[in-house]
């Protein structure tokens, strides 16, 4: 990161960015996770053979959909796949042989290097929910998020101990012009926090846009050899590959930043209602979307994804938190595993409309799921609601204060001498208590994790002190986190440059809210 900062520096007010760094409110904020635990393996060894096997049939014999995009069909034509129309069917061993290429893990540089994240590995980066239209808290209710609500979420991302990740579009802010609206959403990234962010991937151009808005952030050079943004693919399950989000992996794999390259599965309608046949629909997919990442330029980091869930047979909505999804997440992390590529699954899924019981019951099942399962990049680890449909202040927080108890859980257990605490089973001995021996003294503050949102008071205190339920704390926590939030050092020359840049992009193009 030394170029990066001699590059923000070089551009002037070095000295005054230094002052503001200098008396700013420190944020503390958690490395990312480090797993000390094993994985958990729901697949055989015959169970991945077979999927693997089928997985390689369809596509060799179904073959997937490239659509309006002459450009990608030609590549695979010279690659060696059967090009016909738009379909494209892929040789048995190809996608593997093109899949090799790329890393098994990789840096995100922030532009705080302490903030930098590593993706891979037995790594897990915990990143806000991605792409609601809709916004809730206990005052407003139920909304259409406007650019005040998404800044409003990138702070509080900002705050959040154990989130590592400011993520990408935490909402979406209606009120901006659809062609415009992702130059705001970037700048609120790059100047109300420090930590990692994502790009654009609505439109090629506009992914062109975050790669350039980089460059005045960390620096041309710096950008070109470094990887900066992580951004979200979505591959239209089954098996379509569109020409939008085609084009933007296009852009951003051409300038050596990552892509998440991720189906979007709900099982019984987008994918067979069997795991076993989902996990070979999402294996196919994501070969495919990641051996065509290497052959528009080979070594492009990417991470394998699948975002899944059921379906309810009665209604059609669907369901969050469910073992079937669980299993899929499993599964496909082992299969990942053996691609030796990143792993993105899983987040704070729920179906509720309401940051209530069944939010918490569906979300804990999940974010469970992706610990175990190897997940390296967990996008919508806090925030979700109502299917994805809604960004809820109040969920956001408890979610993220959850978040540390997946920190804890997968530091793993400590078996050094201190922790085996002999002495202190002698000092006590039987009949005795640990409250006041001299290891319970040395320990207590760091021996248990604590939330820093639910309540453990007495009910007589509780009931005293109004009986505030959870929403109710969370909402006063989003008051506190905003009330201390103080906006992060940045080179008052680079942040002019930026919104000069996008006052500029945004000046040249008329509205367009379709």
């Amino acid at each position: 990161m030394t170029e990066a900062t001699t590059t923000r520096r070089g551009r002037g007010g070095g000295g005054a960015a230094r002052r503001a760094e200098r008396t700013a409110v420190r944020i503390d904020c958690a490395r990312f996770i480090e797993r000390n635990i094993p994985d958990f393996e729901v697949l055989t060894p015959e169970a991945i053979e077979i999927i693997e096997a089928n997985a390689d049939r369809v596509l060799a014999e179904i073959g997937v959909n490239f659509v309006e995009n002459p450009a990608a069909l030609e590549r695979w034509r010279q690659a060696g796949a059967e090009v016909t129309g738009e379909r494209v069917r892929i040789p048995p061993g190809l996608a593997r042989q093109l899949c090799a290429t790329a890393p098994a893990s990789f840096t995100q540089a922030a532009r705080n290097p302490e903030r930098s994240v590593e993706i891979g590995g037995r790594n897990l980066v915990l990143a806000p929910v991605y792409g609601p239209p809709f916004v809730r808290d206990i005052r407003g209710g139920r909304r259409y998020a406007t650019m005040a609500d998404f800044e409003t979420l990138v702070k509080l991302g900002y705050m959040s101990k154990w989130l590592h990740h400011s993520g990408g579009t935490v909402c979406e802010p209606t009120d901006i012009a659809v062609n415009k609206r992702h130059f705001d959403m970037l700048l609120a990234h790059m100047t109300l926090s420090d930590k990692p962010f994502m790009g654009s991937v609505t439109e090629p151009s506009r992914a062109r846009d975050s790669v350039e808005m980089c460059e005045i952030l960390f620096g041309k050079q710096f950008v070109s050899e470094n990887v900066v943004m992580t951004s979200l693919i979505n591959i239209n399950s089954p098996l379509t590959f569109d020409a939008t989000m085609m084009g933007a992996l296009e852009v951003y794999a051409e300038a050596g930043q990552a892509t998440i390259i991720s189906p979007f599965v709900v099982g019984g309608a987008m994918a067979p209602v069997s795991v076993a046949g989902t996990l070979t629909q999402v294996l196919a997919e994501v070969l495919a979307g990641v051996a065509y990442s290497q052959l528009v330029r080979p070594g492009a980091p990417v991470i394998a994804g699948t975002f899944v869930t059921s379906i309810d047979m009665n209604s059609g909505a669907p369901t969050f938190g469910t073992p079937e999804a669980a299993q899929i997440t499993y599964g496909m992390g082992q299969l990942a595993r053996r691609l030796r590529l990143p792993y993105r699954s899983a987040g704070a899924f729920n179906g509720s409309k309401l940051p209530d019981a069944q939010a918490a019951y569906e979300s804990a099942n999940s974010l469970q799921a992706g610990l175990l399962s190897g997940v390296n990049f967990m996008l919508h680890a806090c925030g979700w609601l109502e299917g994805g449909l809604v960004t809820s202040f109040e969920k956001f927080v408890m979610d993220a204060d959850q978040l540390g108890a997946l920190h804890k859980f997968a530091a793993g257990i400590d078996i050094g001498e201190e922790a085996q605490a002999m002495a202190a089973l002698e000092e006590v001995g039987p009949g005795g208590h640990f409250l006041g021996c001299a290891h319970t003294q040395s320990h207590f503050k760091s021996a248990f994790w604590r939330s820093d949102l639910l309540d453990y008071k007495p009910f007589e205190q509780w009931f005293e002190e109004g009986g505030s339920d959870t929403m109710s704390l969370a909402a006063a926590r989003v008051e506190k986190l905003l009330a201390q939030y103080q906006k992060p050092p940045l080179d008052p020359g680079i942040a002019e440059a930026l919104s000069d840049h996008v006052a500029r992009r945004k000046a040249e193009m008329p509205d367009a809210f379709t």
